[in-house]
């Protein structure tokens, strides 16, 4: 009895070792075949997809040479945008309906979500200072604000899921609660107290100079992000500016989840995620696809606020997109900031 018993062990040990032998080799030739010069576009996404995330950058380098790799990210990438925003394109109408829409938006590569907010003064930061080791879930954050809903953004610190100190600049409610400019690139992306939208570059600024601008330009709620592309990284902050859409190289980017924000001439505000690795079958979408949403939807004014598995929105007591893990499926990642809609 025992020896039968043990028979059929290493038979069932054995069957899932070959099966999991099948599946690595399975997906070492899909990649093998991928980034062969079958598809030269195929190629670029993987590669420019790939070095956008945490722990998958490596594969890049398994299939593909050095030298092509730095052909690849210079062909895919946004072009400079040095552009300020002219405030006075926007004129906030307050005869505006005071109504939230929620619409569906699809894609070749990607399922998106946008929530539409008429009344931009509805949209706030909630935030878990003063900073702590562990942040929180989105829907916390939202409920922490008594809001209706909301989605991720700006910088922190996402090793092992922590999520609780955020990088670069933090205001909320006209108070600096973080204040670290020195990353390369950084931009602040949030609302002044008129609530238009700003997308202000700080490079080259120190906290002096971040205090006085946010005095001077009286910014209420506002989280900071990278433009920045390089062999490591491909984050970028502008989308649209004064209604001109920023030129790029190729799809600008790799294809994956991501967290954009815009602003109409009539003030309306524009919250976007979209989905992306693996998550409903989709690799996600590009800058080029964030660009090509925003313009269509009538922005003036356009950034990007984060990506990868930190994209997220919940809306009246419902994930609306969530992370791309499994057991995140409806939740989202820790995070220690997060733009909500106040309930009226």
């Amino acid at each position: 009895m025992k020896n039968k018993i043990m028979k059929n062990t290493l038979r069932v040990i054995y069957v899932v070792f070959i099966t999991i032998i099948v599946i690595i080799a399975t997906l070492f030739m899909a990649l093998k075949l991928i980034t062969s010069n079958i598809s030269v576009s195929a190629k670029e996404l993987f590669v420019t997809t790939v070095l956008e995330t945490g722990r998958m950058k490596f594969l890049a380098g398994l299939f593909v040479s050095e030298k092509e790799i730095d052909e690849i990210v210079n062909n895919n990438k946004m072009i400079d945008f040095n552009v300020e925003a002219d405030k006075d394109l926007i004129e906030i109408n307050e005869n505006n309906k005071d109504e939230i829409k929620l619409v569906k938006i699809p894609g070749k590569s990607f399922e998106a979500k946008m929530l539409i907010v008429n009344d931009p003064s509805r949209v706030k930061l909630s935030t878990i200072y003063p900073w702590k080791k562990l942040g929180i879930e989105l829907h916390e954050l939202v409920k922490k604000e008594d809001a209706i809903g909301g989605i991720n953004g700006g910088l922190y610190v996402s090793d092992g899921n922590t999520g609780g100190k955020p990088l670069g600049v933090v205001i909320k409610n006209k108070e600096i609660q973080h204040n670290e400019p020195g990353l390369t690139g950084l931009h602040l992306i949030g609302l002044d107290e008129d609530n238009l939208l700003r997308i202000i570059d700080l490079t080259g600024m120190n906290k002096n100079d971040v205090e006085k601008l946010v005095k001077e330009e009286k910014i209420r709620d506002a989280v900071s992000f990278q433009d920045h592309t390089s062999r490591d990284s491909n984050h970028f902050v502008k989308l649209i500016i004064n209604g001109k859409t920023r030129d790029i190289k190729g799809s600008g980017s790799g294809a994956n989840p991501r967290t954009a924000i815009g602003q109409k001439k009539d003030g309306t505000l524009l919250l976007l995620v979209t989905d992306g690795r693996g998550k409903n079958g989709h690799p996600g979408a590009t800058a080029k696809d964030l660009i090509k949403i925003m313009k269509e939807y009538g922005a003036i004014n356009a950034a990007n606020l984060d990506g990868g598995s930190s994209s997220v929105m919940y809306y009246e007591d419902k994930y609306e997109m969530t992370s791309v893990t499994l057991y995140y499926s409806n939740s989202s990642w820790r995070l220690p900031a997060g733009f909500v809609i106040e309930k009226r």
